[in-house]
């Protein structure tokens, strides 16, 4: 029997919509529910391209057993965290002070009046290695509830002021230090990998805001000596790194989202819009501080991905890509020897060359028995092929994989994450049509031009500022989902429209893009701005109250809006 999530525009409620868990969506019928029953929430925050979101809903939410024992305890509801900044920087600061670790899925249990008393992340269905399972977790919180709800109430309530995030502090009478940008640079430089680029180790994530303030530091280098010193040489090997491993997408481009390992080889094979719009942008101002042609290609490549992949009719782009396919985590992405072999003929062993592949393979999961895989890298410049034969190699493959089972798409449309890609498109067309692309990237991607890229942020624009992503006070919404917007918008969404829509225009020279980014800076200032404590809060002052009302300004995964 369906549960409320049905009707929800969401994908990733939609997914639970056939769960036995009578899930609600957050909102009054929940959060009413929970105060008249006394009953604890139990508040389950993920995303649509989450892998192990998808593993623990079809091990535990789409158990009877399990579902029932959920049921007769608690109001259960569903949260998408993309839809839903908000509450899930609340409850994923919350988990992250009870417990140090954070993650999705996100299970948090609240009291009826909001305040977080425990809370985790996966957990299995029967008990693995030390890890409690599902059951005995429900079964816990319930019986601590029942005997000490007094109690576990006085404890959360506490908690509720450092919620607040940055909103907490008070803003400082002291001017700017001019040797915070210093320390930030030293800082970077103790935790650079020197031999497989990138900051710390494994997991491994690209940070592109991060790669950003390094070009950005580089250029001014760069402006008074013969290069950018060590902050190129730490954007530059990072990118180069990226480029040449298992996370970038070899054969269709664009990025997945992190690696495994220290060395870039195996991905996490969801693909996230923000992601891509990113490490484009970084790996255009890469190709201007130094000239080299794959940086360019690259981050050519990953607006090519998101035309191809991530588009819709309307001119939106969609959030994601999933990890899995047909419930196995990369198989679209992975080939064995035997397949290559099939797939190219006589150019099999070039290829093999070219990308790493082995008879061992470099990827197992235990969900997909096939021994051997591979994911295909570009770290031998020497066994590169022409670009003739790269182009043939890059083609066969590719058509042999639209024949796989595809990864599930998610089909909302955030603003927010399209005003990073309206930034990236222009910024990119300008050049494009500026210059030219090299003889390298147009072979490349020879569809893609100048012209192709700003006409692509122009109809995004066009989608996002429109009438149909406004409410009946004409306010901006946050997403785009089943032919129709939905959700006021947060401060990101405004800040990176209002930001899109400067790049736009610096790339067009069309008027009415600056014109609208002034009117949207007026409004997020009347809407979000702090007049007292300075700075700006994530909610509009319109927006119905949480526990919370957050200033957010870490740069995780995303820019901050504050920025």
């Amino acid at each position: 029997m369906p549960n409320r999530l049905e009707s929800s525009t969401s994908p990733y409620l939609r997914q639970h919509a056939s769960n036995p868990v009578d899930w609600l969506p957050w909102g009054p019928e929940a959060l009413r529910r929970a105060r008249e029953q006394d009953r604890p929430l139990l508040v389950s925050i993920g995303y649509s391209s989450c892998h192990w979101c998808h593993v623990m809903a079809e091990e535990s939410f789409e158990d009877e057993e399990i579902a029932a024992s959920m049921n007769a305890s608690f109001d259960c509801v569903k949260v998408d965290r993309e839809e839903r900044p908000d509450i899930d920087a609340i409850y994923m600061d919350a988990l992250q002070s009870m417990t140090g670790q954070g993650g999705w899925p996100l299970n948090i249990f609240l009291t009826p009046e909001q305040d977080p008393f425990y809370g985790g992340t996966y957990f299995p269905p029967r008990p693995l290695h030390g890890m409690p399972s599902w059951p005995q977790i429900l079964e816990a919180v319930a019986e601590a509830w029942q005997e000490r709800s007094p109690e576990i109430r006085d404890g959360a309530r506490g908690m509720r002021e450092r919620l607040a995030g940055a909103a907490a502090l008070q803003p400082s009478a002291q001017p700017l230090d001019p040797t915070a940008l210093t320390d930030a640079l030293q800082g970077l430089s103790r935790s650079f990998d020197r031999r497989n680029g990138g900051f710390g180790g494994a997991p491994k994530f690209p940070q592109p805001t991060v790669i950003e303030l390094l070009i950005s530091e580089a250029s001014l280098q760069a402006a008074h000596g013969p290069d950018g010193g060590p902050a190129a040489e730490m954007a530059l090997h990072t990118l180069e790194a990226i480029a040449s491993g298992g996370i970038h997408d070899l054969l269709g481009g664009g990025f997945h989202r992190y690696a495994v390992d220290a060395t870039w080889t195996v991905p996490h094979f969801e693909k996230m819009l923000y992601d891509n719009a990113l490490l484009a942008r970084a790996f255009l101002r890469a190709y201007k501080l130094s000239g080299r042609e794959r940086m360019l290609e690259c981050g050519v490549g990953a607006l090519d991905f998101a035309l191809r992949e991530l588009s819709t009719p309307e001119g939106g782009f969609c959030s994601a890509l999933d990890a899995d396919s047909g419930g196995v985590e990369g198989a679209f992405y992975v080939w064995t020897l035997a397949q290559l072999r099939e797939e190219l003929g006589a150019d099999a062993d070039v290829a093999i060359a070219w990308t790493g592949a082995s008879r061992r393979g470099n990827f197992q999961d235990p969900r997909n028995p096939a021994p051997g895989l591979n994911v295909l890298t570009d770290r031998s410049p020497g066994t590169r092929p022409d670009p003739e034969v790269a182009r043939r190699i890059r083609e066969r493959l590719l058509a042999a994989r639209q024949r796989r089972v595809r990864p599930q798409r998610d089909e909302k449309c955030l603003t927010a994450w399209n005003a990073l890609m309206i930034s990236a498109l222009a910024e990119a067309g300008a050049l494009l049509c500026a210059s030219g692309a090299p003889d390298a990237v147009a072979q490349r991607a020879p569809q893609i031009t100048g012209e192709r890229l700003l006409a692509a942020a122009v109809a995004c624009a066009e989608l996002f500022t429109g009438s149909r992503m406004r409410d009946g006070q004409g306010r901006l919404l946050r997403s785009w989902s089943a032919g129709r917007g939905s959700l006021l918008g947060y401060l990101e969404d405004h800040a990176f429209m209002v930001e899109a829509l400067i790049s736009l225009y610096e790339a067009s020279f069309d008027p009415r893009w600056l014109t609208e980014a002034r009117r949207l800076a007026e409004e997020m200032i009347a809407r979000f701005a702090d007049p007292d404590g300075g700075g700006f809060f994530s909610t509009a002052s319109d927006a119905k109250p949480l526990i919370a009302r957050r200033k957010d300004i870490d740069d995780s995964p995303i820019p901050s809006g504050c920025a």
